[in-house]
């Protein structure tokens, strides 16, 4: 860990200087499409501690491997491992449903503690980290210089993952909205649904950010019909019967269940099991 001096400076003397140890670089996990999740911002004063809510993204994904990193640039590959870790024995589940609980604490020694709990089950696995830095002040420096170089284009490789990753949590949503609720839909609906699908598909085969964005943004649109038609014949049916439930209905401004329907819970999904980048944030909890 490195160390910072905290204090004032009066008539060129420095007075009451606290020292306090700090991480000398950000730290966190490979998520999907490469990207570097940060749990632990470069700076912060130890000992600390960071928990963050993950899910997988791969139906019936029953493993998913950790791949704890230190660094500044924004895709894992250009930053530095610190080690791997595996969690297995993850109940099968559509993708999204498994919570699994990444935390990262360190010591007031700079010791490193990992673990990824699979909340359903309990079970846990962790990792120890001892001398996370091994780098020296010229390392570091060298580390920051080079993520402020290439920050711009960091930047867009990034979004151009995240803008993939939220088309393919879409489709997948899409698709089981379809097989769920595709006969509330009318012909000409569905069949709306189904080109912006075909139109996204081939968006994510290409290159261009913008036209990916344009297509999930027409996806969504056309998912808010289906949507609308799903709660239309819910209220209904209801009326139909009669029912009183005071307060679940009728209500202005307030969203039923399963609003929004066709967005993403989180920046990140993938399609393989117990691979580096098997996650979508769920939440995230900064614990002390």
């Amino acid at each position: 860990m490195g160390a910072a001096i905290q204090g004032g400076i009066l008539g060129g003397d420095v007075k009451d200087v606290l020292l306090l140890d700090v991480t000398p670089l950000s730290l966190g996990i490979e998520t999907l499409g490469g990207v570097f999740t940060r749990l632990i911002p470069r700076n912060t004063t130890i000992p600390c501690r960071k928990s963050q809510i993950f899910s997988t993204a791969a139906d019936g994904q029953t493993a998913v491997s950790i791949h704890v990193l230190q660094g500044e640039r924004e895709m894992a590959s250009q930053n530095r491992t610190l080690g791997r870790f595996d969690l297995v024995g993850i109940p099968p589940a559509p993708r999204g449903i498994p919570q699994v609980e990444v935390t990262f604490d360190i010591d007031a020694n700079g010791i490193v503690h990992v673990s990824a709990k699979d909340l359903g089950t309990g079970k846990e696995q962790k990792i120890r980290i001892e001398a996370s830095s091994g780098l020296n002040d010229s390392d570091i420096d060298k580390m920051v210089r080079e993520a402020e170089a290439h920050a711009e284009e960091d930047k867009r490789e990034r979004e151009r993952v995240e803008a993939r990753n939220e088309a393919d949590a879409l489709l997948y949503q899409t698709e089981k909205s379809l097989k769920d609720y595709g006969d509330k839909a009318s012909p000409g609906e569905k069949q709306n649904i189904e080109t912006a699908m075909k139109d996204l598909r081939k968006a994510m085969e290409g290159s261009d950010i913008e036209a990916l964005r344009q297509k999930t943004e027409a996806l969504k649109q056309a998912t808010y019909k289906l949507s609308e038609e799903l709660y239309k014949s819910a209220q209904a049916a209801q009326g139909a019967q009669g029912a009183q439930g005071a307060g679940f209905q009728g209500q202005p401004g307030q969203d039923g269940p399963g609003a929004g329907s066709g967005g993403s819970a989180g920046n990140a999904s993938n399609t393989k099991n117990a691979d580096d980048v098997d996650y979508k944030v769920v939440d995230d909890e900064e614990k002390k």
